[in-house]
C-alpha cells in the first residue's frame, strides 16, 4: 500500500469513527450502554427485570400483611380476658397474616380445651406454614445479586479479550479505536453488573430485616398468648 492510498483508508476510517461516535452520542445513556455493552448487558437487564418483579410482589405482599401489633394484642388479650375465644378468632379471621393466622391457631386450640403443650404445638406449627409466605422469593434477591456481579465480569473479560484480538489484527489508525470499544464494552457491564448487584443487596437486605422482625413479632405473641390463656382457662366460654 502506498502512502497515499493509506493516508486515503486512515482518513476513510477515522470519518467512519466519526460518524460511529456522532450516532452514539445522540443515543440516550441506557441505548447507548448496551449498544456498548454487547449480549452481556441482556443477560444483566433479564436478572435486572426478575429482581424488579421480586422487590415489587414483596413489597405489596408485605404491606397486605402488616398488622398493627400494639392494637392487635391489645384487643385479642383483651378478649382472653374476657374468655370470648370466639370473638378473638373472628377477629383473627378479618386480618388474615401470619401474626393472626398464629394466634388463631392458638386461640382454637384454646377454645377446644386442648392441654398447653398442643397449643404451642399448633402455633409452632402456624409460624412454620406462615414464615415462607412472608419470605416469598427474597432468597433469590441474593442469587440474583452474585449472578449480576458474576455477568458484570463476564462482560468484562469478553470486552477485553475482544479488544486487545481486535488490536492485534487492526491497521494503526484504527487501534484506538478498537481499543476504546473494548474497554467500553467491559465498562458498561461492570457499571451495570455492579448497579443491579448493589439494588439486589439491599433490598434483600431491607426485607431480610423485616421478614426477621414480623417472625419476632409472631412468637413473642404467640408465648404471650400461651401465658394468658393457661393463665385464664377457667374464664373460657363454650
Amino acid at each position: 500500500m502506498n502512502p497515499t492510498d493509506a493516508a486515503a483508508a486512515a482518513t476513510q476510517a477515522a470519518t467512519q469513527a466519526a460518524v460511529q461516535v456522532a450516532t452514539t452520542d445522540n443515543m440516550n445513556f441506557l441505548q447507548r450502554a448496551f449498544s456498548e455493552g454487547g449480549i452481556v448487558m441482556y443477560i444483566i437487564a433479564a436478572i435486572a427485570i426478575m429482581s424488579i418483579i421480586v422487590i415489587v410482589d414483596r413489597i405489596m405482599k408485605l404491606k397486605n400483611l402488616n398488622v398493627d401489633k400494639k392494637e392487635f394484642t391489645d384487643q385479642i388479650f383483651r378478649m382472653v380476658v374476657a374468655g370470648d375465644l370466639r370473638q378473638a378468632i373472628s377477629y383473627c379471621d378479618a386480618r388474615p397474616a401470619a401474626l393472626t393466622n398464629t394466634v388463631k391457631a392458638g386461640l382454637v386450640q384454646a377454645m377446644n380445651k386442648r392441654p398447653d403443650e398442643e397449643i404451642q404445638v399448633a402455633m409452632d406449627a402456624a409460624v412454620m406454614r406462615e414464615m415462607p409466605k412472608v419470605e416469598g422469593w427474597v432468597s433469590f434477591l441474593a442469587v440474583f445479586g452474585n449472578i449480576a456481579v458474576l455477568a458484570g465480569l463476564l462482560g468484562t473479560i469478553i470486552g477485553m479479550i475482544g479488544s486487545f484480538r481486535a488490536v492485534a489484527v487492526a491497521d494503526p489508525a484504527t487501534k484506538s479505536i478498537e481499543l476504546s470499544k473494548g474497554i467500553s464494552h467491559a465498562l458498561n457491564c461492570t457499571a451495570f453488573g455492579l448497579l443491579v448487584s448493589i439494588v439486589c443487596i439491599v433490598a434483600y437486605g431491607l426485607f431480610q430485616h423485616r421478614i426477621q422482625k414480623t417472625e419476632n413479632e409472631v412468637v413473642e405473641t404467640s408465648m404471650s398468648l400461651l401465658n394468658l390463656v393457661v393463665a385464664n382457662r377457667e374464664k373460657i366460654r363454650d
